[in-house]
């Protein structure tokens, strides 16, 4: 199997060098049983299955990189973290840092957040759904400012993103009040009063681990995501930013939804003729490695189309 080149074969862009006035770390879960996949996830963990033309990891890992975030964790089960740490490496190749820790059994969102805190210490972070896949104008430029103001201020609150859904009953929904305030979040409603579903993304100040901590478990025996979320709400700490039009959301955990997911992603790429979530442009175009160490990392790659349109971008960076 071929590896992703070692930090030592890439030209790393150090931290801070491009104006970068603080860094926020993030973490991607990755666990799970992926039991609404099955049988397809008898074998691999969803988090590796292909969406188009990569896996469905590298979707979220371009979201927190493409915010500007580069010592990310990623929390997986003891089978798959191998298989992870085989596709990413250390992730010195995309001029980032990553560790893995593991999940032991799936006990919930909040729990393998808990799962990185040795990672996160006493620090803002974003955290990211490993299945879920986000596109939208604006969107880099949101998440990296969004990104900066969470690592410069020490007790910000948080921040969950949301998306109309046509089927809210499914999702965890967030109720809004006269003002548009965030006034309360429903799992599940039976009768909703919304369609703002909460999506897999997250960013918390460095309060979260303490409150993830104090949790008890849900009817359903995990520590939920939701109830951190509810007592930034109780202290009036919450900000909620709607996805509405111009946004892609997909949480890719079902077959339907990941047929859909890599139908999209093809058909914007045929379309574009740019790659959706390509880490590899991603390291280049945030300057997390250096162009030369681009040109380095292209050339160990095998023989594909992912590969062409890589080298596509080097002819065009040097004929400009």
């Amino acid at each position: 199997m071929r590896q992703p080149p070692g930090p030592e074969r890439v030209d790393r862009i150090p931290y801070h060098a491009h104006g970068d006035r603080a860094v926020l770390k993030g973490v991607i879960v990755a666990g799970g049983s992926g039991s609404r996949l099955f049988p397809i996830t008898k074998a691999v963990g969803k988090q590796l299955l292909p969406v188009y033309d990569k896996p469905m990891v590298y979707y979220p890992l371009s979201v927190l990189m493409m915010a500007g975030i580069r010592e990310i964790c990623f929390v997986t089960t003891p089978q798959e973290r191998p298989r992870f740490q085989a596709l990413l490496g250390d992730g010195g190749w995309l001029g980032c840092v990553f560790s893995y820790r593991v999940q032991e059994a799936p006990a919930g969102i909040a729990d393998a957040v808990l799962c990185a805190e040795d990672v996160v210490g006493d620090s803002a972070f974003a955290a990211i759904l490993g299945d879920n896949i986000f596109h939208g104008f604006g969107l880099v430029e949101d998440l990296s400012r969004l990104a900066g103001r969470f690592a410069e201020k020490a007790e910000p609150g948080a921040q969950i993103f949301t998306f109309p859904v046509r089927d809210p009953e499914r999702y965890g929904i967030l109720y809004r009040d006269a003002a548009g305030r965030p006034e309360e979040i429903v799992e599940k409603p039976s009768t909703p009063r919304s369609r703002e579903a909460i999506v897999g993304l997250y960013f918390y100040d460095r309060s979260a681990m303490r409150r993830a901590r104090g949790l008890q478990a849900s009817g359903r025996g995990e520590l939920e995501i939701t109830d951190v979320n509810r007592s930034y709400l109780a202290e009036n700490r919450l900000a909620a930013k709607y996805l509405g039009r111009g946004y892609v959301w997909f949480d890719a955990g079902t077959p339907s939804a990941l047929m859909q997911a890599s139908s999209f992603v093809a058909a914007l790429e045929e379309r574009q003729g740019l790659k959706m979530s390509c880490p590899e442009e991603v390291a280049l175009r945030k300057g997390f490695i250096s162009f030369a160490g681009f040109r380095e990392l292209v050339a160990t790659m095998a023989d594909a189309a992912y590969r062409d349109y890589l080298q596509n971008i080097i002819r065009e960076l040097e004929n400009a």
